[in-house]
């Protein structure tokens, strides 16, 4: 085990290392940068522009320095002082401004994961246990459905429902905040009512299951054992995604509703240029990611030693 998990965080070095070059180079692709939307809406404004002050900012901010040296600046300032640099269009700190975001973010997030389980889990069973029963075809049905809806579609649908009967969707209320915990724990609660009930009927059908059946074991022992811990690999692999999940949040779901969370700043990081802001949140999901995926792994080979080999 021990083995596993040295050869685990080794592969992160250079993973983490790559991942943070990518980040920096994909928010440098578009056009021009901040100071350059700046300029244009000024511009569109019928506002001056005073190329002094421009040419000071840029060369402030090393927007005048080649790519390379702008990204060691950057990552240095991450690795060595835990800086992650400056929002232009907020004119705040990256660090302070993912602060006053992250509790929130991260209320719903846990909250979506747990409700996610709590649903999945017994109902997956259920629907394997019980093949072809009525209760299975609605349950199949309402898994179809809930992969099939749009989460930002489902969100209107329960802000319209939730203020038909007189309760208040503006801000974060805790109307509000249900409503955003069962859409976005909708989907991934279907998703994994299919994948529960599928690996679990796999599972019944193997020789150790019906050999235990014939030695007389009760049918709770017989299926909690080794059937519904083997069949548990997708839930537990999903700690991949919950992380980064806890810092990135769900983007459109949390516009539409308004959310105060790392999503929205996200977004509008994105279309005004800030790269600093939005290269280290795309960064911090994608550590958390990494990371998610080692707790992951090693989750895994506790449950399954058979991934051990691997």
């Amino acid at each position: 085990m021990v083995q596993f998990l040295i050869r685990r965080i080794l592969y992160m070095i250079p993973t983490l290392f790559l991942i943070s070059m990518l980040v920096f180079v994909i928010i440098q692709l578009p056009p021009g940068d901040y100071l350059t939307t700046v300029i244009v809406e000024m511009e569109e404004s019928g506002e001056g522009v005073d190329q002094a002050q421009i040419e000071y900012l840029r060369g402030r901010y090393g927007l005048d320095q080649p790519i390379w040296v702008q990204y060691w600046q950057w990552i240095s300032g991450i690795i060595f002082e835990l800086d992650f640099g400056h929002s232009f269009e907020w004119g705040r700190e990256v660090s302070s401004l993912v602060a006053d975001r992250l509790p929130l973010t991260i209320a719903i997030s846990l909250i979506t994961v747990v409700f996610t389980w709590a649903m999945a889990l017994p109902i997956g069973i259920y629907s394997a246990v019980k093949q072809y029963s009525v209760g299975d075809y609605f349950f199949t049905t309402i898994g179809f459905l809930g992969v099939a809806t749009p989460n930002f579609l489902l969100a209107l649908l329960l802000m319209w429902a939730a203020a038909s009967m007189g309760m208040s969707v503006g801000g974060m209320s805790p109307a509000m905040f249900v409503v955003a915990v069962v859409v976005l724990g909708t989907a991934g609660t279907a998703g994994l009512i299919r994948v529960m009930r599928a690996n679990l009927l796999d599972e019944l059908k193997k020789p150790y299951v019906v050999a235990a059946r014939a030695r007389g074991i009760p049918q709770r022992k017989r299926l909690i054992k080794y059937p519904v811990r083997v069949a548990m690999n997708p839930f537990v692999s999903s700690i991949g995604w919950l992380l980064p999940g806890l810092i990135s949040g769900e983007v459109i779901v949390s516009s539409v509703m308004n959310l105060h969370t790392t999503g929205p700043l996200l977004l509008e990081a994105l279309r005004g240029q800030d790269m600093y802001l939005a290269g280290s949140i795309i960064l911090i999901a994608a550590v958390l990611t990494v990371v998610g995926t080692l707790l992951s792994d090693l989750a895994l080979a506790w449950l399954d030693p058979r991934i051990r080999i691997n």
